[in-house]
């Protein structure tokens, strides 16, 4: 399991779109606006690397934790 972190998830729209937009890149995450996380259940480096850019992409900075 790999926890990201993103600053820029205010609301649940934020939450929307993270979720629609990795799932729509095949990376399958749990998201919580509460401590802004974005879960992946594996540890893979290129999954991390993947995810981070999706993020990016959507306008979501990632940091990992």
């Amino acid at each position: 399991m790999k926890v990201l972190k993103s600053d820029e998830m205010l609301c649940d729209h934020c939450v929307d779109r993270i979720k629609i937009g990795l799932m729509d890149a095949g990376i399958e995450a749990e998201v919580e606006l509460s401590d802004k996380s974005i879960i992946l259940p594996e540890d893979d480096d290129t999954l991390i690397e993947r995810a981070k850019e999706v993020l990016g992409e959507l306008g979501y900075f990632a940091q990992e934790m």
